[in-house]
């Protein structure tokens, strides 16, 4: 699946995600793993089309004027590197992302990023629903504890295995970072 046709999706990979009014969160390593992925893309040259959660919800720690909307070190698109806007779940809903993909010739996307539960998996299903093959790099994503209906807390840890398993069993194929980062460091990708 991965070729110089793949594009890297990071989705909402924001600073607003470290405010403590998230909760709980899984995945310590998600931002390190991240940046290894963009990093092995970037050394083949491969395309990245970053995206960013733009809140219209009032007092939003990820809307434009919060500097909570701001990218992660590290997570900042390059020079030459695309940037799609969203302010729904979905990166395809009220964005030219479909527009982009099919000038770029894409076929695949590897996606990663905040929260695996809802922005990464709503886009997941939608891309795949598009007809593009998705790799999912599930140790590159992070979610946050949510409160259950009938009182406690569902670790985020379960919603994100939860969620992995639902999408690899219907709209993508699951990987781990150090998988994809060894193929990419390969002579021949594939």
């Amino acid at each position: 699946m991965l070729d110089e046709m793949t594009v890297l999706l990071p989705i909402d990979v924001q600073t607003g995600f470290d405010d403590p009014r998230w909760g709980g969160r899984n995945n310590p390593g998600m931002e390190a793993n991240g940046l290894a992925l963009l990093d092995a893309w970037r050394g083949r040259g491969w395309p990245v089309i970053h995206v960013r959660h733009d809140s219209i919800t009032p007092g939003s720690v990820l809307s434009p004027e919060h500097p909570g909307n701001r990218h992660k070190h590290g997570f900042e698109p390059l020079p030459g590197e695309q940037l799609v806007t969203k302010s729904v779940n979905s990166a395809f809903i009220g964005t030219d992302l479909e527009l982009r993909l099919r000038r770029l010739g894409a076929t695949s996307l590897a996606v990663f990023g905040i929260t695996t539960d809802q922005c990464v998996s709503t886009t997941v299903r939608m891309a795949s629903n598009l007809g593009y093959k998705v790799l999912l790099i599930d140790d590159a994503c992070a979610c946050f504890d949510l409160p259950a209906l009938n009182g406690g807390t569902i670790p985020a840890a379960d919603i994100h295995r939860a969620h992995v398993a639902t999408l690899a069993f219907e709209f993508a194929e699951v990987a781990r970072t150090s998988d994809v980062v060894a193929r990419l460091a390969a002579p021949q990708a594939a």
